[in-house]
């Protein structure tokens, strides 16, 4: 199926490793509001790295593009992408769960 680039989507992602300690979460918010994209970012305790986007499908997919290489220093070895119907304006760092 293909969704007019301005459509709205909702991305819930699991990225996995070497993905903390190296400001993940930091890039990952700067490189998001960049490209008016909404949603939050936490560390998990297992060592990954959770996030949402919101926004258009464009610019949703290329946050989730920067987040499958991440910030010098990470070694990404996964992203899980899911759709979810969760939507949130602005950006955050969410505490580690």
């Amino acid at each position: 199926m293909n969704f007019p680039a301005n459509e709205d989507v909702g991305r819930h992602l699991y990225i996995r490793g070497i993905v903390q300690g190296i400001g993940f979460r930091w890039y990952l918010s700067q490189h998001a509001r960049k490209l008016d994209v909404s949603g939050w970012v936490r560390n998990l305790h297992d060592g990954r790295v959770e996030a949402v986007l919101c926004g258009g499908q464009t610019a949703v997919a290329a946050v989730i593009e920067w987040a499958s290489f991440g910030p010098p220093g990470a070694r990404v070895d996964e992203v899980l992408v899911e759709d979810t119907p969760e939507r949130i304006l602005g950006f955050e760092k969410r505490p580690t769960i």
